[in-house]
């Protein structure tokens, strides 16, 4: 009696039972999977939320797109980042998967395609599943570091395409966008009358020295842009996103208009947060630059450590939050993964979770507190390093 969009398993992975059953047991152990900035340490201003009583909460004045003030905020956003975007061509949303959602019902017809990078965050065959369209992997090259496979993208462009999904940096291998690439993608993007969508979360957070270009930077082919809250200021509880729009003119105001229609029929924004969000992303700068300060600072941690253990390799991460951790594969990664919990009291995330081709890759979030970080990096690499 169930649709075939909701997964008709539910049980729990054998790594996520242990994690339910040691946390039971009251049993600690470090949790090199730890994504939410709000359980790490990071400091948030006090008076950060404030704005989230103003009295004007009181009164419900529904925008589908969302209220002028909150969208020229988001703007500002952008201006920030050096990227140019008019406040008019702004949706808000309450969350990147709700974005994604209003995107696929804008573009997709039921079994149309939207491509997807492979290895990426395990999140888009669910969303695609749920609004009854199919995900197709394209490939990022492993060669020392990723990159994105622009010829493969090219080569899967047949009809039923009707968007290719960039997420730069990508979660979790840091890929990003440089312009060459950009300018590839959107032509091939434009030349098969299909939209790019810019998964954008983590444009903030810098592992380099450099900066990837916003899919808005382009006027080839119609683009969106994804950002939220939960990155921009480590506020995931607040449940605000947003989608910029761009590209052609003519394809940029109906894109707009028809996401209109799509926003009206759910108004789920909330008007306190939307109130709110001026002096929330001005105020939260200082959480951005904690976050920023602390994954570098374990990133650091993690390559410094990696060269004391030859066998393991923390291949270059361009932005974000994660890492990948490459180890012999002398096993299933789940099995070793759960090993790794039950006889070193570390938890990270086995590669199989984020769709990696082969064993022996492992993913850790930069996001834990710099001590918990560095004992459970080297107990892990110590451990990953044993045949």
């Amino acid at each position: 009696m169930f649709s075939r969009r909701v997964p008709s398993d539910l049980a729990p992975n054998p790594l996520s039972r242990a994690v339910l059953e040691l946390r039971a047991a009251g049993a600690s152990f470090i949790d090199l999977t730890e994504s939410n900035p709000t359980r790490v340490g990071i400091q948030f201003p006090r008076g950060l939320l404030d704005a989230l009583g103003a009295p004007a909460s009181y009164s419900y004045d529904p925008q589908p797109l969302g209220l002028q003030s909150a969208r020229r905020a988001v703007a500002s956003e952008y201006a920030r980042r050096a990227v140019a975007q008019d406040p008019q061509f702004v949706a808000l949303t309450t969350s990147t998967s709700e974005s994604y959602s209003y995107l696929f019902r804008l573009l997709c017809d039921p079994g149309s395609v939207v491509l997807v990078p492979r290895p990426s965050y395990p999140l888009f065959e669910y969303l695609t599943q749920l609004d009854g369209i199919e995900s197709r992997n394209y490939s990022l090259r492993f060669d020392d570091a990723w990159t994105i496979d622009v010829a493969e993208i090219e080569a899967a462009l047949d009809e039923r395409v009707r968007a290719v999904i960039v997420v730069s940096p990508n979660n979790p291998t840091g890929t990003r966008l440089d312009r060459d690439t950009l300018t590839r993608l959107a032509a091939a993007c434009a030349s098969a009358h299909v939209a790019l969508i810019g998964d954008e979360v983590f444009a903030d957070y810098h592992l380099d020295s450099g900066r990837a270009p916003s899919v808005l930077e382009q006027t080839a082919c119609l683009a969106f842009s994804l950002g939220g809250l939960s990155k921009a200021v480590g506020l995931p509880q607040l449940k605000l996103g947003w989608i910029a729009v761009g590209g052609p003119s003519e394809l940029r105001d109906e894109a707009l208009a028809r996401l209109e229609v799509v926003a009206d029929a759910y108004l789920s924004v909330s008007t306190p947060i939307q109130l709110a969000a001026p002096a929330v992303l001005n105020e939260g700068a200082a959480v951005r630059e904690q976050i920023a300060a602390r994954v570098l600072l374990n990133y650091r941690t993690l390559t410094a450590l990696a060269r004391e253990f030859p066998a393991c390799r923390v291949p270059p991460v361009c932005g974000g939050w994660s890492a990948v951790i490459r180890a012999p594969a002398v096993m299933p990664d789940d099995v070793r993964a759960l090993e790794l919990l039950k006889e070193e009291g570390v938890l990270v995330h086995p590669g199989y979770l984020f769709d990696f081709d082969n064993d022996g890759f492992f993913v850790v979030s930069l996001l834990p507190a710099p001590a918990d970080f560095e004992q459970g990096v080297r107990a892990a690499l110590g451990a990953l390093s044993r045949d």
